[in-house]
């Protein structure tokens, strides 16, 4: 069997195991083994391509595995799901009082009650969320024009 192809399958299988770990590691290995295939297609001699090999799977995760890391997993600092529409802007839909409500969220229609329970916001008002509790945002006008209850 030709060395390129014994390097091709190393690299197909470190692929390969990439896909269930998830780590960034075990692909750059594979990039590493394929440099070596191709090494080994213009006719270097083992010595060589283990090098050639060590050397392109350093180079992988040390340049291009942090880039990769940054851009595929997400940060501890981002927010998901509905956390990342905490501090978005919202248009009240129908008066929102401290039991009930609608807003426009994200282009969505979402059931809303006041963050704080003297706000009655009325229908056109502009306001933050300040929390989203199970499929309920809470909301504030924070302006000076909005009523509240005495």
């Amino acid at each position: 069997m030709p060395d390129w192809l014994v390097w091709l399958i190393l690299a197909g299988v470190l692929a390969a195991a990439e896909a269930a770990s998830l780590t960034f590691v075990l692909i750059m290995f594979a990039g590493g083994a394929l440099a070596a295939a191709v090494t080994a297609g213009f006719g270097g001699n083992v010595l060589l391509q283990c090098i050639v090999a060590i050397v392109a799977t350093l180079g992988l995760l040390g340049g291009v595995r942090p880039i990769a890391r940054r851009h595929l997993l997400p940060g501890a600092g981002m927010s998901t799901g509905s956390d990342a529409l905490v501090g978005q802007q919202a248009v009240v839909l129908s008066e929102v009082t401290a039991q009930d409500g609608r807003v426009r969220l994200n282009g969505g229609e979402w059931s809303a009650r006041s963050y704080d329970e003297k706000q009655v916001l009325a229908a056109g008002t502009v306001v933050r969320v300040m929390r989203i509790s199970g499929a309920t945002a809470e909301v504030l006008h924070e302006g000076p024009y909005f009523e509240s209850r005495p």
